[in-house]
């Protein structure tokens, strides 16, 4: 629940902050937030990043509903742990942020243009989309390379106490093995 909770606060800053930008900017215009390094510039995009399927507004609104919900089902369902629900939660909420913009005006609002390099304009939901799938990605692979090692770990302790243990073979081998050194016992 409290990974739902993220999403919607994600999703609730990110259409505050289209909403701020439609009020104060308007379309096409351009106000500087840090002089030469990052702007805010009033653009929509019918596509989804770097503007592809522009256009195709309504097949990107179902890929993100269904985005949306497989996300949703893995955080009440999944057993991941609470970094990469973290993770998934900062995706879910930027999905379903764009994902209302395409549903209810037909185009996604963005609005962060970088200065100081030319790079395609964005938007909150998108930036925390690119985080948290990122993020997700670096914590799913540390985590299966930790999972490997301890495997590797295990079975390697498991070999070595399996070679250094005197009862080494079939449970057949070792009745007969106890059995002639119980002889040997005996006549010595």
């Amino acid at each position: 629940m409290l990974y739902l909770l993220i999403a919607a606060a994600v999703c609730a800053a990110d259409q505050l902050l289209k909403y701020w930008v439609v009020r104060r900017i308007a379309f096409g215009g351009t106000m500087d937030l840090i002089p030469g390094v990052l702007g805010l510039t009033h653009v929509r995009n019918t596509g989804m990043a770097f503007s592809m399927l522009a256009g195709h507004t309504w097949v990107l609104a179902l890929v993100s509903a269904a985005v949306a919900c497989a996300l949703i089902a893995l955080l009440l369902r999944g057993k991941f742990p609470r970094w990469e629900k973290l993770a998934m939660a900062l995706v879910l909420g930027g999905a379903v942020g764009n994902l209302i913009d395409r549903a209810r005006l037909g185009y996604v609002v963005d609005m962060f243009e970088t200065l100081f390099v030319d790079f395609a304009v964005f938007n909150l939901a998108d930036a925390f989309i690119d985080v948290g799938a990122a993020l997700f990605c670096v914590l799913y692979i540390l985590r299966a390379v930790r999972e490997d090692r301890a495997r590797k770990a295990a079975a390697a302790a498991a070999s070595a106490a399996a070679e250094d243990s005197p009862e080494t073979g079939t449970p057949e081998d070792r009745s007969t093995e106890d059995t002639a050194h119980d002889s040997d016992v005996d006549r010595g």
